[in-house]
């Protein structure tokens, strides 16, 4: 809602010279906030017009006071067109800085996020994706809601970000927004892409973030087993929704791709690999990591199925998949349906892929990092990190090494 201002041009009798002239003050009002200042014009008080809050007459001395006034006037106009279109709240404060000449002295933190973003819209597609666009939007809305909660204002001069403001800012997500560990350690490394914008361009003299430490704590990730695999391929399902979803959730656990990969999937994406097999050839929208991928029995099967599917035809898809939203709400009557004491989201399909379905089976971290397009093996390495099974039965082959009938140990009663 637009905020309610006025402008009123008046003799100051209170303020009059030695020679009895009144200086001619000129009064702002922003939803009750007044912001009063002087003209630095002096005049007689018989020629001022307290109706028309003008100099009356027609004389060259009038002419010049009254186009001063209607210069301030069109001045103030002008910055609250430029804070309307900037989406920034109009504030006392905010007329204050622009029409003293203080915004070219100072640099706000908020348009510097907005344009930031803003630039980042301009590249979806060519150097972001949707998501990033967004976590950056969560990232502007958590940081103004902050600079209101805690000092009641809606923007703030970058000089006066310090270390106290980066840590009351994560003790605000961590308490008011309730975010994890993890989830709040994202916002601030996003807050700090800001922090690094303005230090870049010289617009700050001291980093912030000099003596901030924080760490992201490694999360178990949930996936399926073998079994909960074989169950869900199993499963009759009555309705088609359901057994669409299915066979959607099981291609990404058979080929490692995530909700947006598997969505981008055209038959342009599968050709011949090196050894004569089909495979599919994509990128990851998330990284742009090339992503090469042999195709498995069971992933062939749920492609030749959806074949002639009407939507895979109309609009060049491998698969008609449905919205993230709703593939995880029907992913969820699945477990139940199936009995998986989990809960089951498509991203567990990408981690079901990197532990039971290849490193498990022996497939050697490299090809897996490779397939999942990740750029450091490091990324994959988590994934080895969760499979005791994988453990047990690399230590059963040491074992088996080690394995003697009489030992010296052993006849000394040791073992």
């Amino acid at each position: 809602m637009k905020a309610k201002t006025t402008l009123h041009f008046y003799a100051k009798s209170t303020k009059a010279n030695a020679k009895g002239l009144f200086p001619i003050y000129v009064r702002l009002t922003v939803e009750g906030k007044r912001f009063e200042y002087s003209s630095k014009k002096f005049i007689e008080p018989t020629k001022w017009s307290n109706e028309l809050s003008r100099m009356k007459g027609n004389s060259e001395e009038a002419r010049s006071i009254n186009s001063l006034l209607d210069f301030t006037k069109n001045q103030i106009n002008e910055i609250q067109f430029e804070l309307l279109k900037d989406n920034i709240t109009l504030n006392i404060e905010e007329f204050k800085n622009r029409l003293l000449g203080t915004k070219e002295r100072e640099r706000m933190l908020i348009p510097i996020f907005k344009e930031h973003n803003s630039k980042i819209k301009e590249l979806l597609g060519i150097e972001y994706a949707p998501g990033t666009l967004e976590r950056y939007e969560t990232s502007l809305k958590h940081t103004s809601n902050f600079l209101f909660w805690k000092y009641n204002i809606t923007d703030i001069n970058i000089d006066k970000i310090d270390h106290a403001f980066i840590t009351d800012y994560e003790f605000y997500l961590r308490t008011v927004r309730k975010c994890a560990n993890n989830t709040a350690v994202k916002y601030i490394k996003n807050f700090n892409k800001i922090i690094k914008l303005c230090l870049a361009n010289d617009w700050l003299d001291k980093n912030p973030f000099a003596n901030y430490k924080s760490k992201v704590k490694e999360v178990e990730r949930v996936y399926l087993s073998e079994g909960e695999i074989q169950n869900i391929i199993n499963k009759d399902f009555k309705t088609e929704r359901l057994s669409l979803v299915r066979d959607i959730f099981l291609f990404s656990c058979f080929t490692g791709l995530a909700y947006i990969d598997v969505k981008n999937l055209t038959k342009s994406h599968i050709s011949y690999g090196i050894d004569g097999e089909k495979w599919i050839f994509t990128h990851r929208q998330k990284t742009e990591s090339a992503s090469k991928i042999p195709i498995l029995p069971v992933t062939q099967m749920i492609i030749d199925k959806y074949e002639n599917h009407p939507q895979c035809l109309n609009e060049d898809k491998l698969l008609p998949i449905l919205s993230n939203q709703k593939m995880n709400a029907y992913l969820k009557e699945i477990a139940a349906v199936c009995e998986i004491e989990k809960e089951l989201t498509f991203h567990i399909a990408r981690h079901t892929f990197a532990t039971t379905v290849t490193l498990t089976n022996g497939v050697p971290i490299e090809s897996v990092s490779k397939m999942l397009g990740h750029k450091n093996l490091r990324t994959t390495q988590h994934y080895a990190k969760v499979l005791d099974r994988k453990v047990s039965e690399d230590m059963k082959i040491l074992k088996d090494k080690f394995v003697f009938k009489e030992t010296p140990i052993k006849k000394s009663g040791v073992l």
